[in-house]
């Protein structure tokens, strides 16, 4: 794609902002968008403004994860498309508050206008252009997925819009950040996101998925998935540490319904109390239950009895229905920690 400059002849009303161009600030255009002329810019007022449409919601399939995504041209939409065919995952779509503009038309005149807006005053509600409403319990996921295009090395204002007014609320989460560009390396955009996700538990690498990449996204997104969010044995990332008698130890938690569900009451803290010389248990935490038999139970399994009884091993067992939450990697101590009677056991994530 050739150079493009951040601005063009007639925009003077922008000529005292500098920013630097990149060799792809913006997708190609959609041939679906409609003719820009007829359009305004987008408003940079009233961020989330009200409106008299529904706000948009995550598309529910009860799991842990929500994906949140925003494309311009399709890219983004076709990538989290193939996440989902590897993942459960919910996934809620960002939308601007004006629809049909085309921020690729004139030399790309609006899109760099909106970018230029924050860049110019980052701290500022009224930099940034107004998406529609949304309607999503943050607290109902332990892992968050954004899904974003790359403008002028920056990430796409709509998605920044969003993460400016609920970035908050991501506070203590597991965040992957997957960016679609051209060319132009992908720095920007994860320092954006840190910087409106501050209290976000980023996962280590991001995933940068290149314009010409964007057929093979369910292979580079799998694979990206299982190397940051899944251990050796199975389970995902979700990891919970689980405190007794003054040591911590590390579990893994299954990526399921039941263990999604568990890691979403998180913390939690219980009287366990003792049974069979083996085993520490406490009613009335309710769970999706898959029950199966388990012949052979090791320390360090954490599962699910009946529905509503956590179970934590500290020595072996079998014999029984349970579904499984989790695993403690190294059981080293579990057993002089959680002692021979009852027991408060603490459980939040890591």
């Amino acid at each position: 794609m050739k150079l493009l400059n951040l601005f063009v002849a007639g925009w003077a009303a922008l000529a005292s902002v500098t920013a630097s161009c990149s060799t792809d600030p913006m997708p190609v255009k959609d041939p679906q968008i409609n003719n820009p002329e007829a359009e305004t810019p987008a408003q940079k007022d009233d961020i989330g403004q009200n409106s008299s449409e529904d706000p948009q919601k995550p598309e529910t399939t009860g799991s842990n994860t929500l994906v949140v995504w925003y494309s311009f041209t399709g890219n983004s939409t076709a990538i989290v498309q193939a996440l989902r065919s590897h993942i459960k995952a919910d996934a809620l779509e960002v939308k601007p508050a004006a629809e049909g503009l085309d921020y690729a038309a004139n030399n790309y005149a609006i899109g760099s206008s909106l970018i230029a807006a924050i860049r110019n005053n980052p701290s500022s509600a009224s930099s940034y252009p107004a998406i529609k409403d949304v309607e999503v319990s943050f607290d109902d996921y332990g892992t968050i997925i954004i899904v974003t295009p790359l403008w002028w090395s920056q990430m796409a204002a709509p998605m920044q819009s969003f993460l400016f007014k609920y970035g908050g609320k991501m506070a203590g989460k597991t965040i992957g950040l997957i960016v679609t560009s051209a060319s132009s390396g992908i720095s920007g955009v994860e320092q954006d996101a840190k910087r409106l996700v501050p209290d976000g538990k980023f996962v280590s690498e991001s995933l940068w998925i290149r314009s010409s990449q964007v057929s093979n996204a369910k292979e580079l997104t799998s694979a990206w998935y299982d190397k940051m969010f899944k251990t050796n044995n199975g389970g995902t990332s979700m990891k919970v540490k689980i405190t007794a008698g003054g040591k911590s130890f590390t579990a893994a938690i299954e990526d399921s319904e039941t263990g999604n569900a568990f890691m979403g009451k998180l913390p939690m803290t219980l009287e366990m109390s003792e049974l069979n010389g083996n085993e520490k248990y406490c009613y009335g935490v309710s769970l999706p239950n898959n029950d199966k038999r388990y012949d052979s139970i090791e320390a360090g399994d954490l599962m699910l009895y009946s529905g509503n009884c956590i179970v934590l091993f500290y020595g072996s067992a079998g014999g029984y229905n349970y579904t499984r939450i989790g695993k403690i990697s190294d059981v080293t101590g579990l057993s002089n920690a959680v002692g021979s009677g009852s027991v408060t056991v603490k459980f939040e994530k890591q």
